[in-house]
Formats: structure tokens, sequence, C-alpha cells
């Protein structure tokens, strides 16, 4: 064999240089860096979703004109975490009559609250409330009441009065039907 063909064709031996055992390091730690940071952002994403936020819609016309039938919304679970649902906060809450089921409503009354509603006007503590989400063409003119609200519950009603199930027909709800508020997406 000549010189040449076996400077071509053999292999030859180098001594392995630091520059390469250092690139082969880092390659691998930047390989499991990102499986690590592909399983944080997953892990990131599981918590959010279970425990602060939500997409959903509104299923049906009980909420308008606040929200559209089919309607994509955003429900934030951890509001209610650090403080309590309050009178007018559209929430997402478990249909009592089939808890499987969730559903969005506007909270009216709160525990301890006394709430009437004549001819379709809610009237809480004795004082009649201005509703501007309630379109006049969407209004009730139906009577209930009076009733106070007991400890641990709370009453909801849809924007849409005349086409909508809500405490007025099933009863009160429990704040731990409650999963977190609305708002549009």
């Amino acid at each position: 064999m000549s010189e040449v063909w076996r400077r071509q064709f053999v292999r030859r031996r180098h001594p392995i240089r630091a520059e390469a055992v250092g690139a082969v390091r880092n390659g691998l730690l930047l390989a499991l860096t990102g499986v690590s940071m592909a399983a944080v952002i997953v892990l990131i994403a599981v918590f959010l979703v279970t425990f602060a936020f939500q997409t959903g819609h509104n299923p049906g016309q009980s909420m308008s004109p606040t929200f559209k039938d089919g309607q994509r919304v955003l429900v934030n679970k951890m509001v209610y975490r650090s403080s309590q649902p309050r009178r007018g906060d559209v929430v997402m809450l478990y249909y009592p009559l089939n808890p499987g089921k969730m559903i969005i409503k506007r909270l009216i009354a709160e525990e301890g609250d006394t709430i009437q509603i004549e001819d379709g006007r809610v009237i809480l503590n004795n004082m009649p409330q201005q509703e501007p989400y309630v379109s006049p063409e969407f209004r009730s003119h139906e009577n209930y009441g009076p009733q106070v609200i007991a400890e641990g519950y709370c009453f909801v009603m849809g924007d849409h009065r005349n086409n909508s199930s809500d405490s007025r027909h099933w009863g009160l709800v429990p704040k731990l039907y409650i999963v977190g508020r609305v708002s549009a997406w």
C-alpha cells in the first residue's frame, strides 16, 4: 500500500481535544435542559388550567346581552381564593340540578340579603336595584319572595330574565358551587 492511499482511507487516531469534550457536555446539558423546560411548561399549564384559569363558552341565551350564545369566556378561578363572590359578579358555577354540568349566571344576592322580585324588578334589602345589564325586552314580569339568603348560599339569575333557568326556579346555590368569575374572551 502506498502511503498516499493509506492516508486517505485509513483512519488515524487523534487525541480527543478539550473543545470537543466541552461541546458534547454542553450539547447534553442543553438537551436535558430542554426536556426539563418542556416538563416545567407542561406543569405550569396544568396548574393554570386546574387552579387559576379556565376557558369555556356561554351555553344558551340566558346571559344575553352580556354574553352571546356560544361566546368564549375566561374563568378566573383564583379570584375567590382571596375574596368572596360579590353582588353583580358574573360567575361560572356547577348547575345545582346536575353538578356535572357548569353554567354561567350573575350573582344577585349574598348570604344575609333579603331578595324580592316584583313585576320582574329586583328588590334587595328593601331597595330597588338598577340593573343596566338587563335589556327591557329581556325583563320578566314575575314575582318572587321575599326570601332571606341562608349562610353559605347565594342567589343567581341570568341577564335574559325571560329565558333563564336560575335561582327563581331551582333555589339557592351553595357558594362552594361557584368555580370563578367570568369575563369575555
